[in-house]
């Protein structure tokens, strides 16, 4: 692949801007547009080609990568282009469900579009710095054919032709980042109403969450196996250290929200499983629903 292929960015937010600005950095012919042109000043100062309208934009380049708010508005704005669109590579970096991206998929099919859907674990400064990944399915010719323009803004990961899956890992890597996020808020709560700071708590986390980490290989494995049994941490102690974790939560004057929730998926494991179990059960009682 040219290094310097033309490359058109659809949507100029903090995500799309930081795309585009990638692009031009490392030496592309880059066109951009976005309804309200105003947010492409800077861009344009740093050589971008600020397209009249999007279809103009879609002509000038083979790739058209779009990063819009949400997938109602990649399809108003990437429907009436389907002409334009034909046999070009469209990357679509707009976060969704995996439903949406898969009827993208067979949108872009029937029009002669080669489509390679993804989603962006970092914010809008980490594009192109360590650490910067993309979950990419879809095309697997898109994304071999352009493995080196993507990783311009991270690790490309790419993980099978199901339009659908890039935004499925997205959601459920966000579920972990959001959990222990709220787990760690949670802890810095209740250590503060004795007067430890979170950034005194911080070192704590890190240095545990490292042997959190060495759990899960062996969750993950009695998770895919459905062999539950534990002779470490049985599901009865792990209730009960909830149920004192929340009891000493609501004494020390805090919330209860995430311990809470979490004695109750545990109580309710417990209640279906055995006391023997390990903490690998709870996947029964989630898929459940």
């Amino acid at each position: 692949m040219d290094k310097r292929e033309r490359v058109t960015v659809l949507g100029l937010g903090r995500m799309g801007a930081a795309l585009a600005g990638a692009l031009l950095a490392a030496g592309h012919p880059t066109t951009v547009w976005n309804r309200s042109a105003a947010k492409a000043g800077d861009l344009v100062a740093r050589g971008a080609v600020l397209a009249r309208t999007a279809a103009e934009a879609v002509r000038a380049s083979e790739v058209v990568v779009v990063c819009v708010t949400d997938y109602d508005v990649a399809g108003d704005l990437l429907g009436p282009l389907a002409g334009e669109l034909a046999g070009r590579a469209l990357i679509n970096l707009t976060s969704g469900s995996p439903e949406q991206a898969r009827r993208s998929a067979d949108w872009a099919a029937e029009h002669g579009i080669d489509y390679l859907d993804g989603t962006i674990m970092a914010v809008p400064q980490g594009i192109g710095q360590p650490g910067s990944v993309l979950l990419l399915s879809g095309s697997a010719e898109v994304h071999s054919g352009r493995k080196a323009l993507i990783e311009l803004w991270g690790d490309g990961d790419y993980l099978g032709a199901d339009a659908g899956l890039s935004a499925l890992y997205d959601l459920a890597l966000l579920g972990v980042m959001w959990s222990t996020i709220a787990s760690f808020l949670h802890g810095a709560a209740l250590l503060g109403t004795e007067d430890v700071t979170a950034q005194q708590f911080l070192p704590k986390v890190e240095r545990w969450l490292g042997a959190v980490a060495s759990f899960l290989p062996g969750i993950a494995a009695q998770a895919d196996s459905g062999d539950y049994a534990t002779d470490v941490s049985g599901l009865d102690i792990n209730v009960a250290g909830l149920d004192l974790l929340a009891r000493v939560s609501r004494a020390q004057g805090i919330g209860t929200d995430v311990p809470a929730a979490l004695h109750e998926l545990y109580a309710r494991r417990l209640a279906q499983g055995s006391a023997n179990d390990g903490l690998a059960s709870l996947i029964d009682t989630i898929r459940r629903g």
